[in-house]
């Protein structure tokens, strides 16, 4: 199934309802350090419920530690979500394994992830102009889902 890279997450409610999001649909959680808390954080486990249990969760000291560990298994596309992306989430045609790649929540990633040749694309959600990005929970939904659109719903368990 997919994978979802949270680039030194910040907020633990957010994290916590992505371990929700993976718990449902099979994807995958890596979380990259530095985190913005505890990983035992009450809020992370309120919001992530009793799902921890159903959900693979892995941390890694940076993103090449990451990178490794998902290479393991092929060679996934990596796509970087960004509101400075240049294509449209709904173009790349996303395979297994592939990987969705989100920053944190106060500054996105950052340019050297951005620029870095693992990059498949920069892919954005339409907004409207006047908002700085979408709650980043929201945005993994969106993501996800298109990609599991696109496998027409095929789910497979990871714990």
């Amino acid at each position: 199934m997919f994978n979802i890279v949270l680039y030194e997450p910040e907020i633990p409610p957010n994290t916590g309802n992505i371990i929700r999001l993976c718990a449902n649909t099979g994807a995958k959680l890596h979380l990259i350090k530095p985190l913005g808390f505890e990983i035992d954080d009450t809020k992370l486990k309120r919001a992530g419920l009793d799902y921890h249990e159903w959900a693979t969760v892995q941390v890694h000291e940076n993103i090449d530690a990451c990178l490794e560990v998902l290479t393991l298994s092929g060679q996934p596309q990596v796509y970087a979500f960004t509101s400075k992306g240049d294509v449209q989430y709904t173009q790349p045609e996303y395979q297994a394994n592939d990987v969705f790649l989100f920053g944190p929540e106060t500054r996105g990633l950052p340019a050297a992830v951005l620029n870095a040749d693992y990059i498949q694309a920069k892919v954005f959600l339409p907004q409207l102009t006047h908002g700085r990005s979408l709650n980043l929970s929201n945005t993994v939904a969106i993501g996800l889902y298109e990609g599991l659109r696109q496998q027409n719903f095929v789910f497979t368990a990871t714990s």
